[in-house]
């Protein structure tokens, strides 16, 4: 998604640019035709122009590694950061190569386990949400209809691009295995709609991303920062009352990635509020600390503060002020 959206970006800020995501479309379907091992040449060039050369979000990768382990020396934070950038590159081409990559192949080299604790679920006749992150190889998790029950229908929720071409173009290298895109706007009610039709579903939320100031209802402890956290997650799976599971994905070695199922919850109803949420963050983070070079570090995960949250929030209304902080510090008088 990613890549696309960087993508997409380009192409919606030239002339004509219809005829070049078009052309840009042919070149990567091209590109993705050729042998692994050559993706991962193209990678190697790849971590060269865009660390070395670039130093694309350097500073930004480096900060956020340092804030987040205070107790590594500079040394380590760089061999971590030199590891970041190396995966990296091969996530942008191993999402290429999603393309046209055999079912055969990716089975081989996207390894689902626990995949029994699903099924059974699906058998009683219940539905599934999954947690899961910018870590490792999300792209190819979109392979698990190739693991679980044909009797469920396995999807994820993502953001519509806006550039057409290059949104119908991620469509289609998601849906590849038959695991269905869904609009984050219509989540609940495909999923309604679903239930309807007697249809168990299987969905795959990435939950890590950075909630909008007036989408902020929860705070945690994530990587040593005090954390804005979505919470629409676990909203939903309450609604539904779906069995809740987290994506602990790892990768053995280069090209190669498993993915254990692991239990959060079987009645979510009957959790605290925002217990599901903590927990997903808390499995995350173990994730992140085993091997912190596949988390997606460019990411400006810890842009909005509580401090600036508590400028914007009204306690008596419950809105939160949108406005610019200058303005809403020349509102209240602060200097």
């Amino acid at each position: 998604m990613f890549f696309f959206r960087f993508c997409s970006l380009i192409c919606t800020f030239v002339p004509m640019k219809k005829i070049l995501a078009k052309l840009l479309y042919g070149l990567l379907y091209l590109t993705s035709l050729l042998p692994l091992w050559v993706h991962y040449l193209i990678s190697d060039l790849f971590y060269v122009l865009i660390y070395k050369v670039v130093h694309y979000r350097v500073k930004l990768v480096r900060k956020n590694l340092s804030d987040s382990f205070p107790e590594k020396t500079d040394k380590e934070i760089r061999d971590i950061e030199c590891r970041f950038y190396h995966w990296f590159c091969d996530y942008l081409v191993e999402t290429v190569k999603l393309l046209t990559i055999s079912e055969k192949q990716l089975k081989r080299r996207m390894v689902f386990k626990g995949t029994e604790a699903i099924d059974q679920v699906v058998r009683e006749g219940r539905s599934v949400a999954i947690y899961l992150g910018h870590y490792c190889n999300w792209e190819w998790v979109t392979s698990m209809p190739l693991w679980v029950t044909t009797e469920a229908q396995c999807g994820q929720i993502y953001h519509v691009l806006e550039n057409k071409e290059f949104d119908m173009l991620f469509l289609k290298l998601r849906q590849r295995f038959n695991a269905v895109c869904i609009p984050m706007a219509e989540t609940l009610r495909r999923i309604v709609k679903y239930k309807q039709e007697g249809t168990p579903v299987v969905i795959g939320y990435i939950s890590d991303q950075v909630p909008f100031w007036n989408n902020i209802h929860h705070w945690c402890q994530f990587l040593n920062h005090d954390t804005p956290v979505l919470t629409g997650t676990e909203r939903l799976a309450r609604q539904t009352n779906h069995v809740v599971f987290y994506l602990e994905m790892s990768r053995p070695k280069r090209g190669y990635y498993e993915a254990q199922i692991r239990l959060i919850a079987t009645h979510p109803q009957q959790l605290g509020e925002y217990e599901i949420t903590d927990a997903y963050f808390g499995m995350l983070e173990e994730s992140i600390r085993r091997a912190p070079e596949f988390w997606l570090w460019t990411h400006n995960r810890w842009k909005r503060t509580r401090e600036e949250f508590n400028l914007r929030y009204d306690p008596v209304t419950g809105r939160v002020n949108l406005d610019s902080l200058e303005s809403i510090k020349r509102q209240k008088g602060i200097q």
